[in-house]
């Protein structure tokens, strides 16, 4: 018997690389159906022509999770009300990779992008975990000697330090607060304002971005949009 909150969490930890944030708090899971040891999961973004790459990651990303709940034995994921679903629904339950599924119009996989991505959601994190600490008169002589360990428990560090491991890049507690997103080495004093100001600017991007998607879903969809249905179809809010 498959464990439906399994299932559910799994899906949780599965993101919009754009928005880095999970598919289930975006409201993109319409529905979650378990059948003995099958689990459907229909998903459904803010517009027709949301971008075909980060709409392939998330249902990749999306089978890849569910498959790997104990007792799964066969999963389905099906993007609805998409231009490119055939193509992403085809290329994701062949397992054909983004290049073979849009035969002809891609020419790389997706991991360059899901960096790039994640590399934007570090500093994204780090505005969020260091715009307090300015606000309290922190010097950017302290900011750069400062460690992760130095700025205690929050949502928004265990964020960051999340986000820092997907990348590969230093999340113990010795590692500088600061990083270069790309080396991983520390930001030095002299660096450390223009960083800041990126870290800002790219974080400012993300919740804009995440506040119009959220706003295009629930008038695309309405306010009742995050079902999921379990066993012999009854549904629950997600």
């Amino acid at each position: 018997m498959i464990d439906r909150g399994q299932v559910l969490e799994a899906l949780g930890t599965v993101r919009d690389p754009e928005l880095d944030e999970s598919v289930t708090v975006l409201g993109f899971v319409s529905s979650c159906t378990v059948t003995g040891d099958e689990v459907d999961v229909r998903l459904r973004l803010p517009t027709y022509f949301c971008a075909p790459n980060f709409a392939y990651l998330m249902v990749a990303d999306a089978f890849d999770a569910v498959n790997r709940v104990e007792g799964v034995r066969r999963t389905t994921v099906v993007l609805e009300d998409h231009f490119a679903s055939d193509a992403i629904n085809g290329g994701v339950a062949a397992r054909a990779g983004f290049v073979a599924s849009f035969d002809g119009e891609a020419v790389d996989e997706l991991e360059g992008l899901r960096r790039d991505f994640l590399r934007k959601a570090v500093l994204a994190g780090t505005d969020l975990v260091c715009r307090p600490l300015v606000a309290a008169g922190r010097t950017p002589e302290e900011l750069a000697v400062m460690t992760l360990g130095d700025v205690g428990l929050s949502r928004e560090v265990d964020r960051l330090r999340s986000r820092r491991r997907d990348l590969g890049l230093p999340a113990d507690d010795t590692s500088a607060l600061l990083v270069d997103v790309v080396t991983g080495e520390a930001v030095g004093v002299e660096a450390l304002p223009l960083h800041l100001r990126k870290a800002r600017v790219t974080g400012v991007s993300v919740g804009a971005n995440s506040s119009i998607c959220r706003g295009l879903l629930q008038e695309r969809y309405g306010a009742g949009s995050r079902l999921a249905s379990v066993g012999g179809g009854a549904e629950e809010e997600l």
